[in-house]
């Protein structure tokens, strides 16, 4: 993969137009981000992408989206009130704060995550590793205290406790309590899947990384209920299933790597988990959580509720409530991993180019028109670029020369340019070059957007 560090490539996507500070013009807010006019067409791909891989084309899967603001019962069914809380501990030399299993993971380079462990175990494990402070290198820590990451706010005009509400902390809580509604109304039987692109708020202690780690953020989740007893053929499938989807998207296999959990790091309810991560510059780093939940949730949800959740089996009239495999990826991770597998410096014989190796379907822009020459090929350039803009996201350059404009679109990723020149005025016909070989070809313009767009479908 490119040696691009995170300090370049945050410097590289405020440059090219992919993601800004947020508020930026008041100082910005830490841990706040703002997607501009490459950035948002990249995760739209990306979430499109994602939606015609796990939906359209898979015959398990119909979607949904539900609301951000739920019923706070909610969450203290499915255990966000009274357990979704990260381990804190401080520094008291300097007075640092640090999740404690993050202190651990980086110290052990991912070989110990610190997942599900009790407070004791994790301060132990500091202690007898001496694993310092690592603003000051001192090794005296406070004792680990729990921090929930729920965002609270009030729904009406009365603050008080009854009118508490929670952002979202994930997306999945939204296809539970659907869960019924969804399968009746669809018509599914088990086994079947629900999918949900969405934001989620954790009011996380130590963001960072970039775009990695943040406050506010967009999952992809699919909840796949099936019979019991099934779950681990299932498990195994989506696993797989998610693997080629990134493989696809262009991750090269060197830099991906699937990490099952080891029976001490499983959650209480889960019975297989798989992290599939990615080689980020500081180490692997977790891109895709892939769980077999057995039925916890749709149990939590129909004993808190008193809501009847089974499921009636058509084929044996047996009742029972569904297990669940949960795959989920966050898109700003998966946007990162992406710029990272894309981003390239590619040494030509006289000059070197910037390059984003963008699979064309997950491109910002998939075509740029030139005119040869602004004052002669204009108004025919202008004629195609609204020609290609009714099926395709389409950019127009008319300043520099003909190379300058070709290393712009080279390093934003976009897969084709086409040339209005004389030929096109007399036999109208364009040049079309191709981004990653450089390679021309004489393409007419009736045939133009046909030529594109078989080449940039996924």
């Amino acid at each position: 993969m490119s040696k691009l560090t995170m300090e370049e490539l945050v410097a590289y996507c405020k440059q090219t137009g992919f993601v800004y500070q947020g508020s930026e013009i008041y100082g910005g807010l830490a841990n706040s981000w703002d997607y501009g006019p490459l950035g948002v067409e990249l995760k739209n791909n990306i979430k499109k992408a994602w939606w015609k891989r796990f939906v359209q084309e898979n015959p398990y899967n119909i979607g949904l989206d539900s609301a951000i603001l739920m019923n706070k019962e909610v969450w203290v069914a499915s255990g966000h009130v009274g357990g979704f809380s990260d381990p804190l501990i401080d520094c008291k030399e300097c007075n640092t704060r640090y999740r404690a299993d993050k202190l651990i993971e980086e110290f052990t380079n991912g070989k110990e995550t610190g997942d599900n462990w009790e407070n004791e175990r994790l301060l132990k494990f500091i202690y007898d590793n001496n694993i310092v402070c690592p603003n000051c290198g001192k090794l005296n820590y406070t004792e680990i205290r729990k921090f929930n990451l729920m965002f609270k706010t009030n729904q009406g005009v009365i603050e008080d406790a009854k009118n508490t509400v929670y952002l979202r902390p994930e997306t999945a809580q939204g296809i539970f309590v659907n869960f019924k509604n969804a399968q009746r109304t669809s018509r599914r039987k088990v086994p079947f899947g629900i999918c949900q692109v969405g934001k989620s708020f954790r009011n996380e202690i130590t963001p960072g990384n970039f775009i990695f780690r943040t406050r506010e953020f967009e999952q992809m989740e699919l909840e796949f209920f099936c019979k019991p007893g099934t779950e681990i053929e299932w498990f195994k499938y989506w696993k797989d299933y998610c693997a080629k989807f990134l493989k696809d998207l262009g991750l090269k296999d060197e830099d991906v790597h699937l990490r099952d959990h080891e029976k001490d790091e499983l959650s209480f309810y889960s019975n297989a988990t798989t992290d599939i991560e990615f080689r980020f510059p500081w180490g692997f780093g977790e891109l895709w959580g892939i769980a077999s939940r057995t039925n916890y949730d749709l149990t939590q949800h129909q004993n808190h509720s008193k809501a009847n959740l089974e499921y009636v089996d058509p084929d044996d009239n047996s009742r029972y409530i569904p297990y669940v495999v949960e795959p989920s990826v966050g898109v700003e991770r998966l946007l990162l991993s992406i710029m990272f597998s894309s981003y390239d410096k590619e040494k030509l014989e006289n000059d070197e180019r910037e390059v984003l190796r963008l699979h064309p379907f997950l491109a910002p822009y998939k075509v740029a028109v030139f005119p040869l020459i602004k004052k002669y090929h204009s108004d025919k350039a202008l004629e195609v670029y609204n020609m290609l803009s009714k099926d395709l996201m389409v950019t127009y350059d008319d300043a520099g020369n003909i190379g300058k404009r070709y290393r712009r679109m080279d390093a934003i990723g976009t897969p084709f340019c086409v040339t209005i020149d004389d030929d096109s005025l007399n036999n109208n016909t364009v040049t079309v070059r191709f981004r990653d070989s450089m390679e021309q070809v004489v393409v007419n313009i009736n045939e133009l957007t046909n030529f594109i767009s078989e080449k940039v479908k996924f």
